[in-house]
């Protein structure tokens, strides 16, 4: 008998990308290769079978572009703070620790007791309960020092639009010229929840709506790049197998909305927002 886990209905949906990459993992041409995720799958009683769709894999494409951003970043910048909001059960830190970073995991109480089952905090890794909502952990994760790098990998979707621009202005202000990487989704993906087969089996949806991620610069950000699923970044794509490198950018010339609609961004935050003054927005380099 696996692991027996309680979640509330949006923390429920961090098992979708669990399976996924658990999947992946046990392909001969995997992409992350996180045979974690198979022990975690095979430690937890539940019914991942259930989940099927496009959207397994697509989550393992989405984990790869984020870590290619944080990969070319940690190149530069090597004794960086990582902090992921809203880690879920990812593997993220296993995968891209180079022994001198700092990784704080942030998620809900709920999230983080099941992480403890299976991780442990170390000198440089440490979960905390919090929400990406609130700055009560701000200062904790300002303790390392030196330069910051922030993700949220599908996370703020499930939010309202007016949550997530407070939400954006607050880190802004809180850890200002630091990167920060998310992920949007356009009004096309957003229509198409409830024929999703993985959202069939889940009650949380997605709310917020976003078209053009550089839309959201007056809320202390300024957007750097955007990538699709079609046009992941060269040292990325090269780690794909080819129906994924040539099956996207089939799907975005026979069938676009799916693939041009849902966007993972890289963004500057400026310390600015609509609240706290203009953004110094010297316009993004979009990657479509």
């Amino acid at each position: 008998m696996g692991e027996a886990i309680s979640l509330g209905e949006v923390q429920e949906t961090l098992l979708i990308p669990l399976y996924g990459r658990a999947q992946d993992a046990g392909r001969p041409d995997s992409i992350l290769r996180d045979t974690r995720a198979i022990e975690l799958v095979a430690a937890i009683d539940y019914d991942f079978a259930k989940f099927r769709g496009p959207s397994l894999a697509g989550s393992v494409l989405r984990a790869s572009i984020f870590d290619g951003y944080l990969r070319s970043y940690l190149a530069q910048h090597p004794e960086a703070t990582v902090v992921d909001l809203g880690c879920g059960l990812s593997t993220r830190f296993d995968r891209l620790d180079n022994g001198r970073l700092h990784w704080f995991d942030l998620d809900l109480p709920d999230t983080i007791a099941l992480r403890r089952t299976f991780f442990a905090d170390s000198d440089r890794y440490t979960m905390i309960e919090g929400s990406i909502l609130d700055d009560d952990w701000f200062e904790q994760v300002r303790e390392p020092g030196g330069p910051v790098f922030l993700l949220s990998e599908a996370v703020l979707l499930y939010f309202p639009a007016e949550t997530v621009h407070a939400t954006l202005a607050q880190l802004a202000k809180g850890f200002p010229g630091s990167r920060l990487v998310l992920d949007t989704g356009g009004k096309a993906m957003m229509g198409t929840q409830d024929r999703n087969p993985v959202f069939k089996q889940v009650s949380a949806r997605m709310k917020w709506v976003c078209d053009d991620p550089a839309a959201l610069e007056p809320h202390g950000v300024r957007l750097l790049e955007s990538r699709t699923f079609a046009t992941p970044q060269p040292a990325v794509a090269y780690t794909w197998p080819l129906r994924y490198r040539l099956g996207m950018k089939i799907m975005r010339a026979v069938f676009p909305p799916p693939v041009t609609t849902y966007k993972l961004n890289l963004f500057e935050t400026t310390g600015s927002s609509a609240e706290t003054g203009p953004t110094n927005s010297l316009g993004p380099a979009n990657s479509e």
